[in-house]
């Protein structure tokens, strides 16, 4: 072999290490900057996944604030609508002016309007019941003075004859005679009020029309003999 072509060849060796060292060097380098790249993909869902969190809380929020203005338009929407009914608290108060009316006074207000609706409505039931019993008497006198025209009317002739005056007081006499035991056994004078009261209960027990017409039957039979 020439002295040229051993030299070419151990060119060509070195340029062959050359190379290699070369590639395992580019290799190495590739291997390193793959590694120090961080994992893209890991870092946006996690990203993602907050980006929901936070997108679920702010959802939560609106709604927790929105359903808290409704509650809050509901109770100034009741006040309101209680000032209105209300009359008092239509009635401004010479000392406050024209400052609106506080929630407490507002309240208090209906409280009492409230109570007083329920006295008067306690007055009227009594009242109502009152009425009731005179239309009651109403009605029994109606069928007494109905029983007496058709008495009349089958006995045309009956009780043409004058009654004379001392008759007719001794009557009169009899029956407040009756009533007066009565009255008198019921009625206490000691004060104003108990006689005030006293005199009510003692007109609606002793002074119904079925009472009153027994007592006047009595008073009659005891003076019918003196009548005919």
């Amino acid at each position: 072999m020439s002295d040229t072509s051993f030299s070419d060849n151990v060119e060509t060796g070195h340029n062959m290490e050359r190379k290699g060292s070369i590639v395992s060097r580019a290799n190495s380098i590739g291997s390193t900057s793959a590694s120090s790249v961080p994992n893209t993909d890991d870092e946006d869902s996690d990203y993602r996944q907050e980006s929901i969190k936070d997108a679920y809380k702010d959802r939560r929020r609106r709604a927790h604030t929105q359903a808290e203005q409704k509650r809050r338009d509901a109770i100034k929407k009741g006040y309101d609508d209680l000032q209105t009914i209300v009359p008092t608290c239509q009635q401004q108060d010479c000392s406050i002016g024209s400052q609106k009316l506080s929630k407490a006074v507002v309240l208090q207000k209906t409280i009492d309007y409230i109570q007083f609706l329920h006295k008067e409505k306690k007055k009227q039931e009594e009242e109502v019941s009152t009425l009731r019993k005179e239309v009651m008497a109403l009605k029994i006198m109606k069928s007494n003075y109905e029983q007496i025209v058709k008495a009349h009317q089958n006995n045309p002739h009956e009780g043409t004859d004058q009654v004379s005056d001392q008759v007719k007081f001794s009557v009169f006499q009899g029956i407040m005679d009756s009533l007066f035991q009565t009255f008198n056994a019921s009625i206490s004078v000691n004060s104003f009020q108990e006689l005030s009261a006293c005199v009510f209960s003692w007109i609606e027990e002793h002074c119904k029309p079925q009472t009153l017409r027994d007592v006047v039957r009595g008073v009659l039979h005891q003076l019918k003999n003196p009548l005919y």
